[in-house]
């Protein structure tokens, strides 16, 4: 059998090293201001990001996505499998 995944809307933002500007503003989205304030976003070395999930910790590398599912749960997406499987609606 096989089966389509329904489709749904995420929100989402790509890691670029930095969740604040020079001025310590946060520049992404309000809900990853608040995960980072709450301590779900913990960034350690060199900019390196990690998520705390029920799964434990998980990197975010530069350039992958941070993506706030339907239940509000964030993770990462390796950049290839995002252009797969997301598109940008207005």
């Amino acid at each position: 059998m096989k089966y389509r995944k329904k489709p749904v809307v995420i929100e989402a933002f790509q890691y670029d090293g930095d969740l604040m500007a020079s001025n310590g503003k946060y520049y992404v989205p309000e809900w990853a201001a608040k995960a980072d304030k709450n301590g779900i976003f913990k960034i350690k070395g060199q900019g390196d990001l990690y998520i705390t999930t029920l799964e434990g910790d998980m990197l975010v590398n530069v350039g992958d996505y941070v993506i706030r599912g339907v239940n509000g749960e964030l993770y990462p997406c390796k950049p290839d499998i995002f252009r797969k499987t997301y598109e940008l609606i207005d």
